[in-house]
């Protein structure tokens, strides 16, 4: 039988079958020494979120006890690799902050994070092997607190265990809520997704007493075109539509001022006369022109943020489909059309993105930004996955309270009814947290429909987020409780 030897102790790990030594030969699982120059940064980040560590013998590099009450949960969107981690220091009052995980102290300024107000929340530096590195954050060292040898632990990240959240990790209300039936937790998730709406409807009805109902929707339609990276310069380019907008329905005027009003603009000409650069030149004349005039409210370029983003979400080409909605000058009234008809539930989505199609761009539908190379196959401005999200953040609250103003009851109630009914989004970070947290790794079909989705991300809002890690003073595990006792 094939064994992997651990040097610190040379006890056989075996490799008790050809499957586990399939996964081996393939390079599934890394096996590491103990004499090797460091582990992996993943399996160092897997070790912290687990806690595979000797918990009672933790001290910092200059010798502070240091007990983790809770290792946070793991970012996925840049910043520190740990959020809201709960940690005591020595005797002193627990702290809650972040927890960044390098192989190396030197790691923090390599990284840059000393120059990142991403970063500025850490509390602790977690890195393998003891250093001597002169800054501000407390350094826990792992190679002496490792619970097993490193061939064990490499092994380890291999099994379902080490990919999922510890049960020591979930929130107080997941034993609760999964004492309750389907039925009854989708009840729970419908009521607290009712409240969502109500609280997204009375925003724009808020604003709309100030900016009316037309300017209202616009700043929605661009805020949701953020996406979660670029919400506030999304927001305030929709706030100042009635300047940029041309009464003319000049498509490549709107486009000129839209992007250079959003400072992304490059301002280096290019040098070429045909192909992306051509359309490229049009668009700066065309600025050129105009620029003095708007130069009051051109946002800085570094209000934007780009890592992490998708290409077909870069905000130049979302911009591309505002503008075209835009000298369009039809979008309210498809919409409203689209609100008064009767449509069968499978057909919401297909005939919401119909609604909001805009014809082939002779650029955009080929390029995701201003330098990206041309597309193989052209694209739509907008795809299904936007459309999905706009209906359940932005549409279908505008049409609700909309309705509602005009007391008219029945259309009302059928906005509502789609809300309801209306298919899930995409996955995302918040939900698959969420889920794993609060309803103990329940599989995505738990959640079946956007509306069971928005539930959950209510909860998360109302109570994950009003109190810490741990847990604590959350009153939520109580009410849920009691929900079932109703």
């Amino acid at each position: 039988m094939q064994v992997v030897r651990r040097k610190s102790d040379e006890v056989p790990l075996p490799l008790t079958n050809c499957y586990a030594r399939f996964r081996r030969q393939c390079g599934a699982i890394p096996i590491l020494r103990e004499d090797s120059e460091s582990p992996p940064e993943y399996l160092l980040q897997a070790i912290w979120q687990h806690q595979r560590l000797l918990r009672e013998q933790l001290k910092t590099c200059d010798g502070r006890k240091i007990q983790v009450l809770h290792p946070g949960f793991r970012s996925v969107e840049g910043g520190p690799d740990f959020r809201g981690a709960v940690i005591q220091f020595s005797d002193g009052t627990a702290r809650t902050g972040d927890v960044e995980v390098d192989i190396r102290a030197s790691g923090w300024r390599a990284h840059g994070h000393d120059r990142n107000p991403a970063f500025q929340n850490v509390i602790l530096h977690v890195i393998w092997d003891t250093e001597r590195e002169s800054g501000e954050r407390p350094l826990l060292p792992m190679r002496e607190a490792i619970d097993a040898p490193l061939g064990e632990l490499s092994l380890w990240l291999g099994s379902e265990a080490a990919q999922t959240l510890p049960e020591s990790l979930r929130g107080k209300c997941s034993a609760p809520l999964r004492e309750l039936d389907e039925t009854r937790l989708r009840e729970l998730l419908h009521q607290a997704a009712q409240v969502r709406l109500q609280s997204k409807a009375a925003q724009f009805e808020a604003r709309a007493k100030q900016a009316g109902w037309e300017q209202a929707l616009w700043e929605g339609l661009f805020r949701a075109l953020g996406y979660k990276h670029n919400i506030w310069p999304m927001q305030r380019l929709g706030e100042l539509r009635p300047r940029w907008i041309s009464q003319n329905g000049d498509p490549l005027g709107v486009q000129a001022r839209l992007f250079g009003i959003s400072g992304l603009l490059p301002t280096e000409l290019p040098q070429s006369k045909g192909g992306p650069d051509h359309y490229f030149r049009r668009v700066w004349d065309q600025w050129w022109r105009e620029r003095d005039e708007f130069s009051d409210c051109v946002l800085p370029n570094t209000m934007w943020r780009f890592h992490g983003l998708r290409p077909a979400n870069h905000p130049q080409r979302r911009l591309a489909l505002a503008s075209s909605w835009s000298v369009n000058g039809a979008l309210m009234s498809k919409l409203e059309g689209w609100s008064i008809r009767e449509l069968p539930k499978a057909e919401l989505l297909e005939l919401l993105h119909e609604a909001l199609q805009v014809e082939p761009d002779e650029f955009w539908s080929c390029h995701y930004t201003f330098r990206s190379p041309r597309l193989k196959k052209a694209l739509p401005l907008l795809g299904g996955t936007r459309v999905t999200d706009l209906a359940i953040n932005v549409i279908l609250p505008w049409l609700w309270i909309r309705a509602g103003q005009g007391k008219n009851d029945a259309l009302k109630k059928r906005i509502e009814q789609r809300y309801f009914d209306w298919p899930s989004a995409e996955d995302n970070s918040l939900l698959r947290l969420a889920r794993q947290r609060l309803l103990g790794g329940a599989s995505r079909k738990v959640l079946r429909g956007a509306a069971a989705q928005q539930g959950l991300v209510q909860i998360v809002r109302d109570f994950c987020e009003r109190s810490n890690a741990l847990c604590d003073n959350c009153e939520f595990p109580k009410l849920v409780r009691e929900f079932r006792s109703i």
